[in-house]
């Protein structure tokens, strides 16, 4: 069984650094995006950063050149490293991949994982 596995989060003050993980367990042929999205309450949930097979990544607006997307791909892990954080953050943060497996194509959310920036 494929599935994510999301670890980071947590409180930091503004200004301050956190780091996400998500690494896709479970046996998969590839992996064509990985990425992060955010929802904070009562709004929708957003992409925040991604990366796509090929190496090409984008990411929102708001987070240009504070936060970085990278992977290592011997782990099918992504990390997401947020700095100079902002209340403005605050949010569930979901990690995504979708790629290719036995059965097909696969195409999975993380649980969530809260960042709360506050101090």
């Amino acid at each position: 069984q494929v599935q994510l596995v999301e670890s980071g989060g947590g409180l930091v003050q503004p200004g301050g650094s956190l780091r996400l993980s998500c690494a896709v367990s479970g046996s998969i042929f590839s992996i064509n995006t990985m990425g992060w999205y955010r929802q904070a309450p009562g709004k929708q949930r957003d992409l925040v950063a991604a990366w796509r097979s090929g190496g090409s990544t984008n990411y929102a607006d708001s987070v240009k050149g504070r936060f970085t997307i990278s992977r290592d791909n011997a782990k099918n892990t992504v990390y997401l490293q947020m700095n100079s954080l902002k209340p403005e953050d605050t949010a569930v943060y979901y990690c995504y991949a979708d790629g290719s497996r036995g059965s097909g194509w696969f195409s999975l959310w993380g649980q969530g994982t809260q960042v709360t920036v506050s101090s």
